[in-house]
Protein backbone atom coordinates (compact mmCIF):
# COMPACT_ATOMS: atom_id res chain seq x y z
CA UNK A 1 0.00 0.00 0.00
CA UNK A 2 1.27 3.46 -0.86
CA UNK A 3 1.91 6.14 1.74
CA UNK A 4 -1.16 8.31 2.22
CA UNK A 5 -2.07 11.06 4.62
CA UNK A 6 -5.72 11.08 5.62
CA UNK A 7 -6.83 14.72 5.56
CA UNK A 8 -10.59 14.53 6.17
CA UNK A 9 -13.00 11.83 7.31
CA UNK A 10 -16.76 11.39 7.80
CA UNK A 11 -17.52 12.82 4.37
CA UNK A 12 -20.67 11.50 2.67
CA UNK A 13 -19.39 9.91 -0.54
CA UNK A 14 -16.87 12.63 -1.54
CA UNK A 15 -16.04 13.15 -5.22
CA UNK A 16 -15.05 15.88 -7.70
CA UNK A 17 -12.01 17.34 -5.85
CA UNK A 18 -10.74 20.76 -6.96
CA UNK A 19 -7.38 21.87 -5.50
CA UNK A 20 -7.40 25.56 -4.60
CA UNK A 21 -4.44 28.00 -4.48
CA UNK A 22 -4.76 28.42 -0.70
CA UNK A 23 -4.10 24.71 -0.12
CA UNK A 24 -7.72 23.79 0.49
CA UNK A 25 -9.70 21.33 -1.61
CA UNK A 26 -13.29 21.89 -2.66
CA UNK A 27 -15.24 18.71 -3.28
CA UNK A 28 -18.77 17.38 -3.46
CA UNK A 29 -20.47 15.16 -0.92
CA UNK A 30 -22.84 13.31 -3.23
CA UNK A 31 -24.86 11.58 -0.52
CA UNK A 32 -25.32 14.81 1.47
CA UNK A 33 -26.04 17.10 -1.49
CA UNK A 34 -23.26 19.46 -0.42
CA UNK A 35 -20.30 21.38 -1.81
CA UNK A 36 -17.63 21.28 0.90
CA UNK A 37 -14.27 22.95 1.42
CA UNK A 38 -11.64 20.84 3.17
CA UNK A 39 -9.03 23.12 4.72
CA UNK A 40 -5.35 22.18 5.01
CA UNK A 41 -5.84 21.24 8.68
CA UNK A 42 -8.63 18.82 7.73
CA UNK A 43 -11.50 20.94 9.02
CA UNK A 44 -14.47 21.39 6.72
CA UNK A 45 -16.98 24.07 5.85
CA UNK A 46 -20.08 23.94 3.69
CA UNK A 47 -19.88 26.19 0.62
CA UNK A 48 -23.25 25.41 -0.95
CA UNK A 49 -26.25 23.10 -0.66
CA UNK A 50 -27.37 22.21 -4.19
CA UNK A 51 -29.16 19.04 -3.07
CA UNK A 52 -29.76 16.13 -5.44
CA UNK A 53 -26.45 14.43 -6.23
CA UNK A 54 -23.61 16.89 -6.90
CA UNK A 55 -20.95 14.80 -8.66
CA UNK A 56 -18.28 16.28 -10.97
CA UNK A 57 -16.90 19.73 -10.18
CA UNK A 58 -14.63 22.14 -12.07
CA UNK A 59 -13.53 25.75 -11.87
CA UNK A 60 -14.76 27.85 -14.79
CA UNK A 61 -13.31 30.93 -16.52
CA UNK A 62 -15.43 33.24 -14.33
CA UNK A 63 -14.11 31.89 -11.03
CA UNK A 64 -17.37 30.01 -10.43
CA UNK A 65 -17.68 26.29 -9.79
CA UNK A 66 -19.50 24.23 -12.39
CA UNK A 67 -21.20 21.14 -11.02
CA UNK A 68 -22.60 18.02 -12.69
CA UNK A 69 -25.62 17.11 -10.56
CA UNK A 70 -26.83 13.55 -11.10
CA UNK A 71 -30.13 14.10 -9.27
CA UNK A 72 -29.36 11.70 -6.45
CA UNK A 73 -28.74 8.04 -5.59
CA UNK A 74 -30.16 5.68 -3.04
CA UNK A 75 -27.48 4.17 -0.78
CA UNK A 76 -26.81 1.04 1.19
CA UNK A 77 -24.26 0.64 3.98
CA UNK A 78 -22.37 -2.63 3.91
CA UNK A 79 -19.10 -3.71 5.47
CA UNK A 80 -18.30 -0.20 6.65
CA UNK A 81 -18.82 1.25 3.17
CA UNK A 82 -21.41 3.68 1.84
CA UNK A 83 -22.46 2.35 -1.59
CA UNK A 84 -24.67 4.02 -4.25
CA UNK A 85 -27.66 1.87 -5.05
CA UNK A 86 -29.79 3.00 -7.97
CA UNK A 87 -31.79 6.12 -8.67
CA UNK A 88 -32.88 8.06 -5.58
CA UNK A 89 -36.48 7.74 -4.47
CA UNK A 90 -36.54 11.55 -4.45
CA UNK A 91 -34.58 11.87 -7.73
CA UNK A 92 -34.60 15.55 -8.72
CA UNK A 93 -33.40 15.29 -12.33
CA UNK A 94 -30.02 15.71 -14.03
CA UNK A 95 -28.62 19.22 -14.37
CA UNK A 96 -25.56 21.43 -14.62
CA UNK A 97 -25.19 24.04 -11.89
CA UNK A 98 -23.03 27.14 -11.50
CA UNK A 99 -22.01 27.86 -7.92
CA UNK A 100 -20.45 30.99 -6.46
CA UNK A 101 -17.79 29.71 -4.02
CA UNK A 102 -17.89 32.98 -2.07
CA UNK A 103 -21.66 33.33 -1.55
CA UNK A 104 -22.84 29.74 -2.01
CA UNK A 105 -25.50 30.82 -4.51
CA UNK A 106 -26.49 27.91 -6.76
CA UNK A 107 -27.77 28.62 -10.27
CA UNK A 108 -29.13 25.96 -12.62
CA UNK A 109 -27.33 26.53 -15.92
CA UNK A 110 -28.77 23.58 -17.87
CA UNK A 111 -31.50 21.11 -17.03
CA UNK A 112 -33.11 18.09 -18.66
CA UNK A 113 -34.85 19.14 -21.88
CA UNK A 114 -32.79 22.27 -22.55
CA UNK A 115 -31.70 22.52 -26.21
CA UNK A 116 -33.53 19.25 -26.77
CA UNK A 117 -31.03 17.30 -24.64
CA UNK A 118 -31.80 14.51 -22.20
CA UNK A 119 -29.88 14.83 -18.90
CA UNK A 120 -30.32 11.85 -16.59
CA UNK A 121 -27.19 11.76 -14.42
CA UNK A 122 -24.44 14.26 -15.34
CA UNK A 123 -21.26 12.93 -13.81
CA UNK A 124 -17.86 14.45 -14.64
CA UNK A 125 -16.68 17.66 -16.29
CA UNK A 126 -13.62 19.25 -17.89
CA UNK A 127 -13.13 22.74 -19.35
CA UNK A 128 -11.24 23.39 -22.56
CA UNK A 129 -9.20 26.51 -23.34
CA UNK A 130 -12.09 27.97 -25.37
CA UNK A 131 -14.19 28.47 -22.23
CA UNK A 132 -16.56 25.59 -22.94
CA UNK A 133 -16.79 22.30 -21.13
CA UNK A 134 -17.27 18.63 -21.86
CA UNK A 135 -19.27 16.45 -19.50
CA UNK A 136 -20.44 12.88 -19.26
CA UNK A 137 -23.90 11.65 -18.39
CA UNK A 138 -23.62 8.36 -16.54
CA UNK A 139 -27.39 7.85 -16.47
CA UNK A 140 -29.39 6.20 -13.70
CA UNK A 141 -30.11 2.60 -12.78
CA UNK A 142 -33.61 1.43 -11.91
CA UNK A 143 -34.91 -2.10 -11.34
CA UNK A 144 -34.41 -3.96 -14.67
CA UNK A 145 -33.55 -0.69 -16.41
CA UNK A 146 -30.45 1.39 -17.17
CA UNK A 147 -30.29 4.65 -19.13
CA UNK A 148 -28.49 4.89 -22.46
CA UNK A 149 -26.58 8.15 -22.34
CA UNK A 150 -23.96 10.29 -24.05
CA UNK A 151 -21.17 12.85 -23.79
CA UNK A 152 -22.01 16.55 -24.03
CA UNK A 153 -20.42 19.91 -24.77
CA UNK A 154 -21.70 23.18 -23.35
CA UNK A 155 -20.79 26.83 -23.07
CA UNK A 156 -20.31 28.41 -19.66
CA UNK A 157 -22.62 31.32 -20.46
CA UNK A 158 -25.68 29.10 -20.86
CA UNK A 159 -25.94 29.63 -24.62
CA UNK A 160 -25.17 26.11 -25.89
CA UNK A 161 -25.78 22.54 -24.81
CA UNK A 162 -25.18 19.74 -27.31
CA UNK A 163 -25.00 15.96 -27.11
CA UNK A 164 -21.88 15.30 -29.19
CA UNK A 165 -21.36 11.56 -28.66
CA UNK A 166 -24.27 9.12 -28.48
CA UNK A 167 -24.58 6.44 -27.44
CA UNK A 168 -21.77 6.08 -24.94
CA UNK A 169 -21.44 3.10 -22.62
CA UNK A 170 -22.18 4.55 -19.16
CA UNK A 171 -19.45 7.23 -19.39
CA UNK A 172 -18.00 8.45 -16.11
CA UNK A 173 -14.61 10.20 -15.93
CA UNK A 174 -13.64 12.72 -18.62
CA UNK A 175 -10.48 14.66 -19.43
CA UNK A 176 -8.50 16.37 -22.17
CA UNK A 177 -4.94 15.69 -23.32
CA UNK A 178 -2.38 18.47 -22.66
CA UNK A 179 -2.72 19.75 -26.25
CA UNK A 180 -6.53 19.51 -26.14
CA UNK A 181 -6.56 17.27 -29.22
CA UNK A 182 -7.81 14.13 -27.48
CA UNK A 183 -10.84 13.70 -25.27
CA UNK A 184 -10.74 10.76 -22.86
CA UNK A 185 -13.76 9.11 -21.25
CA UNK A 186 -13.79 6.21 -18.80
CA UNK A 187 -16.70 3.80 -19.00
CA UNK A 188 -17.71 2.25 -15.69
CA UNK A 189 -19.34 -1.11 -16.39
CA UNK A 190 -17.36 -1.96 -19.53
CA UNK A 191 -14.20 -0.71 -17.74
CA UNK A 192 -12.86 0.82 -20.96
CA UNK A 193 -10.88 4.02 -21.42
CA UNK A 194 -12.04 5.63 -24.65
CA UNK A 195 -10.18 8.21 -26.76
CA UNK A 196 -11.87 10.70 -29.10
CA UNK A 197 -10.14 12.97 -31.64
CA UNK A 198 -11.17 16.60 -30.99
CA UNK A 199 -11.49 18.64 -34.19
CA UNK A 200 -12.74 21.89 -32.65
CA UNK A 201 -14.70 23.24 -29.66
CA UNK A 202 -17.40 20.66 -29.02
CA UNK A 203 -16.49 18.62 -32.10
CA UNK A 204 -14.97 15.16 -32.53
CA UNK A 205 -14.02 13.09 -35.56
CA UNK A 206 -16.90 10.63 -35.92
CA UNK A 207 -15.20 8.59 -38.66
CA UNK A 208 -12.35 6.93 -36.79
CA UNK A 209 -14.10 4.33 -34.62
CA UNK A 210 -15.67 1.07 -35.75
CA UNK A 211 -18.73 1.56 -33.54
CA UNK A 212 -18.77 5.34 -33.29
CA UNK A 213 -16.42 8.24 -32.72
CA UNK A 214 -14.22 6.66 -30.05
CA UNK A 215 -11.26 4.28 -30.02
CA UNK A 216 -10.94 1.85 -27.05
CA UNK A 217 -7.54 2.76 -25.60
CA UNK A 218 -7.23 0.47 -22.58
CA UNK A 219 -9.16 -2.17 -20.67
CA UNK A 220 -7.76 -4.00 -17.64
CA UNK A 221 -8.09 -7.65 -16.73
CA UNK A 222 -10.09 -8.78 -13.75
CA UNK A 223 -13.22 -7.63 -11.94
CA UNK A 224 -12.92 -3.84 -11.93
CA UNK A 225 -14.85 -0.70 -12.80
CA UNK A 226 -13.63 2.71 -13.92
CA UNK A 227 -14.75 5.93 -12.26
CA UNK A 228 -13.44 9.50 -12.71
CA UNK A 229 -10.03 10.49 -14.02
CA UNK A 230 -7.30 13.12 -14.09
CA UNK A 231 -4.52 13.86 -16.57
CA UNK A 232 -0.83 14.20 -15.79
CA UNK A 233 1.33 16.92 -17.35
CA UNK A 234 3.03 14.12 -19.30
CA UNK A 235 -0.27 13.10 -20.86
CA UNK A 236 -0.80 9.96 -18.79
CA UNK A 237 -4.41 9.29 -17.86
CA UNK A 238 -5.01 8.47 -14.19
CA UNK A 239 -8.27 6.57 -13.81
CA UNK A 240 -9.86 5.88 -10.43
CA UNK A 241 -10.47 2.13 -10.35
CA UNK A 242 -13.21 0.55 -8.28
CA UNK A 243 -12.93 -3.02 -7.05
CA UNK A 244 -9.16 -3.40 -7.26
CA UNK A 245 -9.01 -0.12 -5.31
CA UNK A 246 -6.64 2.48 -6.66
CA UNK A 247 -5.51 4.65 -9.54
CA UNK A 248 -4.65 3.07 -12.91
CA UNK A 249 -2.04 5.23 -14.69
CA UNK A 250 -2.35 4.70 -18.45
CA UNK A 251 -0.12 6.13 -21.16
CA UNK A 252 -1.56 7.93 -24.21
CA UNK A 253 -0.48 4.83 -26.16
CA UNK A 254 -2.79 2.66 -24.06
CA UNK A 255 -0.21 0.96 -21.83
CA UNK A 256 -0.46 0.59 -18.06
CA UNK A 257 2.33 2.71 -16.57
CA UNK A 258 1.65 1.75 -12.95
CA UNK A 259 -1.12 1.05 -10.49
CA UNK A 260 -1.31 3.06 -7.26
CA UNK A 261 -3.21 1.01 -4.70
CA UNK A 262 -5.57 2.59 -2.17
CA UNK A 263 -7.44 1.14 0.83
CA UNK A 264 -11.00 1.88 -0.36
CA UNK A 265 -12.77 -0.19 -3.07
CA UNK A 266 -14.73 2.96 -3.97
CA UNK A 267 -11.74 5.07 -4.96
CA UNK A 268 -13.43 7.60 -7.25
CA UNK A 269 -11.31 10.59 -8.29
CA UNK A 270 -7.95 12.39 -8.26
CA UNK A 271 -6.67 15.94 -8.68
CA UNK A 272 -3.34 17.67 -8.07
CA UNK A 273 -2.30 20.72 -6.10
CA UNK A 274 0.74 22.42 -4.63
CA UNK A 275 3.21 24.72 -6.38
CA UNK A 276 4.56 21.91 -8.58
CA UNK A 277 1.23 20.01 -8.86
CA UNK A 278 2.80 16.88 -7.38
CA UNK A 279 0.48 16.63 -4.41
CA UNK A 280 -2.30 14.22 -5.38
CA UNK A 281 -5.68 14.50 -3.67
CA UNK A 282 -7.75 11.31 -3.90
CA UNK A 283 -11.35 10.74 -2.85
CA UNK A 284 -12.05 7.47 -1.03
CA UNK A 285 -15.80 7.61 -1.27
CA UNK A 286 -16.92 4.37 0.35
CA UNK A 287 -15.16 5.23 3.61
CA UNK A 288 -15.81 8.98 3.30
CA UNK A 289 -12.21 10.16 3.23
CA UNK A 290 -10.03 12.66 1.39
CA UNK A 291 -6.38 11.63 1.32
CA UNK A 292 -3.23 13.14 -0.13
CA UNK A 293 0.05 11.69 -1.28
CA UNK A 294 3.20 12.74 -3.08
CA UNK A 295 2.77 11.88 -6.75
CA UNK A 296 5.72 10.75 -8.88
CA UNK A 297 4.84 13.16 -11.72
CA UNK A 298 3.07 16.55 -11.89
CA UNK A 299 -0.58 16.77 -12.74
CA UNK A 300 -1.70 18.78 -15.73
CA UNK A 301 -2.40 22.45 -15.18
CA UNK A 302 -6.11 22.88 -15.85
CA UNK A 303 -7.56 25.53 -18.13
CA UNK A 304 -8.94 27.53 -15.17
Amino acid sequence: MNQFTVVATELRFPEGPVAMPDGSVILVEIAAGLITRVKPDGSTETIARPGGGPNGLAMGPDGKLYCCNNGGFNYVERGGLLIPHGQADDYSGGRIERIDPETGVVETLYRDGDFGCVLRGPNDIVFDTHGGFWFTDHGKNRPRERDITGIFYAKADGSLLEEVIFPSENPNGIGLSPDGATLYAAETYTCRLMAFSVTGPGKVDASIGLGGAGIPLYRPDGYKFFDSLGIEESGNICVATIGESGISVISPAGKLVEFIATPDPFTTNICWGGPDRRTAWITLSGTGQLVRMDWPRPGLKLAY
